[in-house]
């Protein structure tokens, strides 16, 4: 199943409106969905190396729009949809806590949170409900999560056929790996916030 999985996303990467998809991914991931844009980014590059930058971009636009919203959400509907996001990752009763934390560090916590594997969407969310600065919100996503679609990009291009054979090779393990990853963003989240 994982194969055919896949076999799926590299075909897609070939589709006429494989960006939009990816676009989209990225855009609601940034403010509510789980699934992280990397598991369409990664074949989409290696199926189309070439188009590593524009995928890259694309997957960056949206992860910083979708972030916008998350901002959005934060500011104009918190109790309505940005509370029960973040019971969802038990992270409100710390979330207060931290708060105050945005006035200071906000450009790095949001960068931070671009960058890594922890869930980007709760600082989106954050972020718009402490009032951060948009400006200073919106560069410090645009950097971190450029830079993360980026290296991926570029490492996938500059490694493509090794990296793909690897990745065909130890689909399942990797597979395992990235849930695991994920799982682990989720529980820093929890003791974080």
């Amino acid at each position: 199943m994982l194969r055919r999985l896949y076999d799926w996303t590299l075909d897609l990467a070939g589709h006429q409106h494989a960006l939009w998809a990816l676009f989209f991914v990225a855009f609601i991931e940034s403010s509510f969905f789980l699934v992280p844009p990397d598991v369409l980014v990664i074949p989409m590059v290696l199926a189309a190396r070439a188009r590593a930058w524009r995928i890259a971009l694309v997957c960056t636009a949206g992860s910083v729009l979708g972030g916008l919203a998350g901002y959005g959400i934060g500011v104009f509907a918190f109790e309505e949809f940005g509370r029960p996001i973040l019971d969802f990752y038990h992270a409100a009763q710390k979330f207060e806590e931290i708060r105050g934390l945005y006035n200071e560090h906000g450009a790095l916590i949001v960068f931070s949170a671009g960058f890594s594997p922890i869930p980007y969407k709760v600082f989106t969310i954050a972020s718009g409900v402490a009032d951060m600065n948009l400006v200073t919100f919106t560069l410090a996503s645009i950097v971190g999560r450029g830079a993360r679609f980026f290296l991926v990009a570029f490492l996938l291009w500059k490694f493509g056929e090794p990296i793909k054979t690897f990745i065909e090779r130890y689909l399942a393990q990797l597979t395992l790996a990235f849930v695991v990853l994920l799982g682990g963003g989720f529980v820093l989240i929890k003791f974080l916030l």
